[in-house]
């Protein structure tokens, strides 16, 4: 069968048919619910990383017993206020450059559940 042929026995058939007619839809519910229930977990890790400089030195000296000729600085010789006695001595040097690195990791996780309902009627 042809192009043509075909088409016209299309056209015929569809006449002979009659054309399609809309019929109405009515629901055949009076109520009803729709329920709903989502759980989310989210994870969040967060790395923060510091650190500090020192730009100069840093001398500190302290100590009981302890004679402290003049001002304090590195290579002093110190000598015992009483010497017998006890005594106590702290000396500390900080020179420029890296002071202190801090690394903190934090990992939260927040969960949430919702639950909906909903009711409708006719």
């Amino acid at each position: 069968m042809r192009l043509a042929e075909a088409i016209g026995a299309g056209l015929i058939l569809g006449i002979c048919h009659g054309a399609a007619q809309a019929a109405p839809v009515t629901p055949s519910f009076t109520t009803g619910t729709v329920t709903s229930h989502t759980e989310t977990t989210t994870t969040v890790t967060e790395t923060i990383k510091q650190t500090d400089f020192q730009t100069g030195w840093s001398y500190t000296a302290t100590g009981t017993n302890i004679n402290f000729p003049g001002s304090p600085h590195i290579g002093t010789s110190y000598t015992l206020q009483v010497p017998g006695d006890p005594f106590q001595f702290s000396e500390t040097y900080f020179g420029p450059g890296k002071s202190r690195y801090t690394e903190i990791e934090r990992l939260t996780t927040v969960q949430s559940v919702t639950d909906s309902i909903s009711v409708f009627t006719q």
